[in-house]
């Protein structure tokens, strides 16, 4: 029986706990199901990641689960298609490929979000099977540099620390992540610890003043990039105060001598490192005195320093310091790579990326290969390393890799160069996609689209980035004929002439086979083995706890830190420091130039396709916008609030422009999420130069030259519809709504007509009304259907913003007589009611006017707004904000007089 099937029968209302499908920090839920229906969420207070607690996205996740643009059906050349004929065509597609010329022409693109058993079956059809190496991942965007950085120090991909060492600590480095938004549950967990225990220290190193600075008590602004010249520095000034552990050093660890002497030859002292970082040497010697005095610090490093193209040499400064210090192994002391997805670490366990084997073994190591086929009895393995993310799709573009087939990602918005990734699908011979929305930006180029099951409706492990394997429980039944990722993978497979070592029934015998693999000839030889867990029946993997690997004798006890016994995976069981040639980014400006930061907003996920689905998560930041240091707006000609056109690789990014000093001169930060569905030209990794790590692959999203200036339209304004359309207008942001959607637009082309405008946009409308000024500068209009408003327009001069507020928002739908007509033209309602602002609290959907009146009234704290206004109380995402609005509040207007 179909275990979603299984659950939704038992009773018409359940409780199912499960695993959040967002971040790398692996939160446990407790989803509430009503006639298959999830009609709530709340955090699994006995799942070790988040002890109950969840972050704005994962307390929306029931908002999330209807989509519009679900796929239903298989799709060939466009054409709704059978699964028979889809599975077949694709199969014979590939094995005409491969026959004609060879298993390299042919590739896999994975990603994250899928779970282990499906990622194990895809490594093992391409590797094992096909016989090609060329299976890599949306993971090696975001956490390759990491992978090579341990395999490098450590002999194997290992996470040696886990998160309730953040809260034993005596320091706190936060490195190139802006954990506030990115892993908010683990941030709060830090929050929680510095309240109980004010001793504990917390440093941000970061090019921008981030949200996550609320809580530091150092914020180092470095130059971006220098992160190896700083940690370099750190090495050099322990071993001149003195600070290094010479006991740790000799006994567990390698090639030290070489090390120091290639940090000091670099960055010789704090003089020179504040040089290299530009930054003042006062603030670089706090954090080195910090980092040397405490006994024991943990070292949080994320996409700041993984996405770059010398990540992995950064990463391995970072552990360098540890090793020196022996701060490792130890409660509270650790180098700890955060991992940006939900899986990125189970597909780094099955061999997800093209330069590993599966069980965290490796390409080119001729013993591992034998283990490998042996054990999937595959005389086919690929014996050499496949192409990388980004030499993949050049390869698609060259026409060396004919087919492809994409999983759960979308590589069109996330690829660095998207045009060109975009360009290279459109050449393609055969391009598969499987997903759960079909119109995404990826699918669109696809010839053969496979509906796939989504979270909630599938079932299969994942592991967090404190290696935590938890179960993620199919509980819905799946709509239309959505199947798993693991039976289109065993299908697709099978028809390929592969029966044998594919006919899997279920996801629980896949976790099986993947644990029998980790401990296979192992032998204490790999740190990965789950193989304890390779006997568990159905009932056991259906209700499997979280579970710490490794776990290869007793699967009730787990091993939350590594290395405690200094023993390492490396061929002479030590650790080996790594001499690192620190590097600034590839890229160098132009005269003009601004350097384009990228990375995630707090209420949004990868390319929206979730997250966007729900109005509460898009209300928080509803629109691409660029953050720019004031003195680059003011060079630019460009006002906050002004939209601003971004360039590079005859790419463009439109955005609304925030003039701030969060960011340092000359630089601009710039979310990633926007794609071609909500947005006219704000896909930003289309910017971005495909400049990657030689040692992993990694591209250097964090770094790029791009050409700003001020878009200077000649109209701009905002529509409400009832229904989705795309505006004729150079640039448009579509904003979803509770009933509709909202649309902010701005055109470079005068419009001389704006009542024929409108009305060739919406023939159906039945009632107009509208109000023209004599220049055709202002203008709006609403128009009815059946005395129910489904469309406003307000358009103003180029030089103003026309103004927005919730209450005309409200009234989208809404059956309108003749006495309101007058107001929804104006926009205002006739009571005088005032709108609440921008929203910060998204859980509670709390408006910035309301909490800045609050806070003046006397609810000066986030405690005191949050027992008045609720605010802050549930995920805590918000608090960053919340603080800076009181801290406004207590500022001193300017000129005022101040009492003696």
């Amino acid at each position: 029986m179909n275990h979603a099937n299984l659950i939704a029968s038992n009773t018409s209302v359940k409780d199912v706990n499960t695993t959040c499908c967002y971040c790398g920090v692996g939160c446990g839920v407790t989803a509430t199901v009503e006639h298959n229906k999830i009609i709530g969420v709340k955090g699994n207070s006995a799942h070790p990641a988040n002890k109950g607690k969840l972050c704005v996205k994962g307390s929306a996740l029931h908002e999330t689960q209807d989509f519009s643009d679900r796929l239903l059906q298989p799709m060939v050349s466009g054409a709704p298609s059978s699964w028979e004929e889809a599975i077949a065509l694709g199969a014979q597609k590939f094995k005409d490929t491969i026959n004609t010329y060879g298993p390299d022409s042919v590739a896999f693109y994975l990603s994250g979000q899928l779970l282990t058993e499906d990622y194990y079956i895809a490594n093992k059809l391409m590797k094992g099977f096909i016989g090609s190496g060329n299976v890599d991942t949306n993971s090696r965007l975001c956490m390759a540099s990491a992978v090579v950085a341990h395999k490098r120090a450590f002999g194997e991909d290992i996470v040696p620390g886990c998160y309730e060492d953040l809260e034993k600590t005596d320091v706190i480095l936060l490195v190139g992540s802006n954990m506030a938004y990115t892993h908010p549950v683990v941030y709060q967990r830090i929050v929680k610890a510095k309240k109980s225990r004010p001793t504990l220290k917390v440093v941000v190193l970061d090019p921008r003043k981030t949200p996550t600075c609320d809580i530091a008590d150092i914020h180092l602004p470095i130059r971006p990039g220098s992160d190896a010249f700083f940690f370099n520095g750190l090495l050099s000034y322990l071993a001149t105060e003195k600070k290094l552990d010479t006991q740790y050093i000799e006994k567990y660890c390698d090639n030290f001598e070489q090390t120091l002497s290639a940090a000091q030859s670099q960055v010789s002292n704090t003089a020179q490192a504040a040089i290299m970082c530009d930054t003042d040497e006062k603030s670089i010697v706090s954090v080195y005195s910090l980092f040397a005095n405490s006994n024991t610090a943990v070292t949080v490093f994320s996409q700041g320093i993984n996405q770059s193209s010398s990540g992995v040499d950064k990463g391995n400064a970072i552990i360098n310091c540890h090793l020196a210090t022996g701060k490792i192994g130890r409660e509270g002391a650790a180098p700890f790579s955060i991992t940006g997805q939900p899986n990125a670490m189970g597909g780094r366990e099955v061999g997800g990326l093209a330069t590993q084997l599966a069980a965290h073994m490796n390409m080119g190591d001729n013993t591992a290969h034998k283990i490998v086929e042996d054990f999937w009895q595959a005389p086919n393995l690929a014996k050499t390393e496949g192409l990388k993310a980004v030499d993949m799709f050049k390869a698609v573009h060259e026409g060396k890799i004919k087919a492809i087939w994409i999983m759960a990602t979308n590589p069109v918005v996330t690829m660095p160069d998207a045009n060109f990734v975009r360009e290279a699908l459109r050449r393609c011979e055969t391009v598969i996609v499987s997903d759960c929305i079909g119109n995404t930006d990826t699918a669109k180029e696809a010839d053969i689209v496979f509906p796939a099951t989504t979270w909630g409706e599938k079932t299969g492990t994942v592991t967090n980035s404190e290696r935590c394997i938890s179960l993620q429980k199919g509980f819905l039944t799946a709509p239309g004929e959505a199947k798993h990722d693991w039976q289109i993978l065993a299908e697709f497979a099978q028809a390929m002439g592969f029966n044998e070592g594919f006919n899997y029934q279920s996801p629980a015998e896949i976790f099986r086979e993947h644990a029998a693999l980790s401990g296979y000839r192992n032998n204490g030889t790999r740190c990965f083995d789950i193989s304890a867990l390779a006997n568990l029946d159905d009932h056991d993997y259906f209700n499997l706890k979280p579970t710490y690997w490794p776990v290869s004798s007793n699967p009730t006890t787990s091993n939350k830190r590594l290395f405690r016994d200094g023993h390492y995976y490396t061929a002479n069981g030590r650790a080996q420091l790594v001499a690192v040639t620190a590097q600034f980014p590839k890229a160098v400006p132009r005269n003009g130039d601004l350097m384009m930061n990228t990375g995630r907003i707090r209420d949004q996920w990868h390319t929206m396709g979730r997250t966007g689905s729900s109005s509460k998560l898009v209300s928080h930041t509803d629109e691409p916008y660029i953050d720019m240091h004031p003195q680059n707006a003011t060079l630019l000609g460009i006002k906050p609030g002004d939209l601003a056109e971004l360039s590079n690789r005859n790419a463009h990014y439109f955005g609304r422009v925030n003039v701030t000093d969060s960011v340092r001169l000359g630089e601009i930060f710039v979310p990633i999420h926007w794609n071609d569905n909500v947005a006219s030209s704000s896909r930003a990794d289309a910017l971005v130069n495909a400049i990657t790590d030689p040692l992993c692959g990694q591209p250097e999203f964090k770094h790029t030259p791009v050409t700003a200036k001020a878009f200077q339209p000649a109209w701009q304004g905002f529509m409400l519809t009832t229904t989705a359309v795309t505006p004729p207008s150079r640039y448009w942001s579509k904003i979803l709504l509770q009933q509709g959607f909202k649309y902010r637009l701005a055109d470079t082309t005068p419009v001389t007509d704006w009542p024929r405008w409108v009305r060739e946009q919406f023939p159906n409308i039945e009632q107009w009304s509208e109000v023209l000024d004599s220049h055709n500068q202002h203008y709006k209009a609403v128009g009815y259907v059946e005395d129910a408003v489904v469309i406003t327009l307000t358009i103003s001069p180029s030089n103003t913003i026309a103004e927005e507020n919730s209450w005309l928002e409200n009234q989208l739908g809404q059956l309108c007589d003749s006495g309101n007509r007058f107001a929804i033209l104006a926009g205002r309602p006739n009571n005088g009611l005032e709108d609440a602002g921008k929203i910060i609290c998204s859980c509670y959907q709390m408006g910035e006017k309301t909490i800045t009146e609050a806070i003046n009234a006397g609810h000066n704290t986030t405690e005191k707004l949050g027992e008045k206004l609720k605010c802050g109380t549930n995920c805590g995402s918000c608090i960053p904000e919340l603080n800076a609005l009181i801290g406004n509040a207590a500022q001193p207007v300017e000129g005022s007089v101040q009492p003696a």
